[in-house]
This record gives C-alpha cells, structure tokens and sequence, in this order.
C-alpha cells in the first residue's frame, strides 16, 4: 500500500513522505490520522504545499539577507565601568545586546545572538545574529569606557 504521511512517524519518515508499506501498517496509519492513501489527488494536493513551503521559505530568506544588510552597518557602543589597568567589570551579555538592537527598532531575540567570547575587554568585538538557518549578519559590539 502506498501513503503519505500528515505527520512524523518515528522510524518510518517524515511529514509529506510518500511510503510503500503493508496493507495492515497502512490501515493502522490512516486510521490514526497520520497517513492518507497516496492517490493522485492526494500526491497533487502534496506537490502544492511542498511549492507553497519553498515560497515560503525563499520570502524568509530574502527578508533575512535585507534584515542582514541593514544590521551590518549598525554599529552598538555600550559604556562600562573600568578598574585598573582597563579591565572591565562584567561582561556584555546576548540578552543586553538584544535590548540594544530593540532600542534602536530591531526585534531580535536573545537567542539569535550567537557571541563566540565573553565580550568583557574594551573595543571592538564581532557579534554573529542568526536571523534564519542560512542566513548570519555579523554587528560590530564596541565596549568603551
């Protein structure tokens, strides 16, 4: 028999997978509402959301290169306090850098603030924000006294 899967089924695939399985898995499956017998109507009603969902996902990615060219130019300056020798007390974290952004009109979760090192020495520092899967701005963070 042959199905399309309406949801992720464990060891057997993925949400919109074609299958051949025996007739009583089948069975079981569609019973279940996590499969539908793989008909033409089916399989055409299929290949429209699989182009919706790359419409989708290429309209995602497009707003995330503009959002990315935008936050390249930005340029965040946060002001510390110092003790001797310059060292800073603290340090800068993701969920201050995110309210920083949100400042000046950019909503950007903490989570999506990806830093490589603790940003805890005065200048300049690259700050990687991850707007989609495939898509990475790096904003220049500077830390002055």
């Amino acid at each position: 028999m042959k199905i399309i899967l309406l949801e992720d089924v464990r060891k057997q695939g993925k949400k919109g997978d074609i299958l051949e399985v025996k007739d009583g898995y089948g069975t079981f499956l569609i019973k279940n509402k996590q499969a539908v017998v793989a008909s033409q109507g089916n399989l055409t009603h299929l290949e429209k959301e699989n182009a919706a969902k790359a419409a989708s996902l290429a309209q995602d990615i497009k707003d995330a290169e503009n959002l990315k060219n935008k936050l390249e130019k930005l340029e965040l300056t946060f002001k510390v306090k110092t003790g001797e020798g310059d060292k800073v007390f603290g340090s800068i974290s993701p969920k201050q850098i995110a309210e920083k952004l949100k400042e000046n009109g950019y909503t950007i979760d903490k989570k999506q603030v990806k830093t490589t090192t603790t940003l805890s020495c005065l200048g300049y520092h690259n700050v990687d924000i991850e707007l989609h899967k495939k898509v990475t701005a790096t904003i220049k963070v500077l830390l002055n006294k």
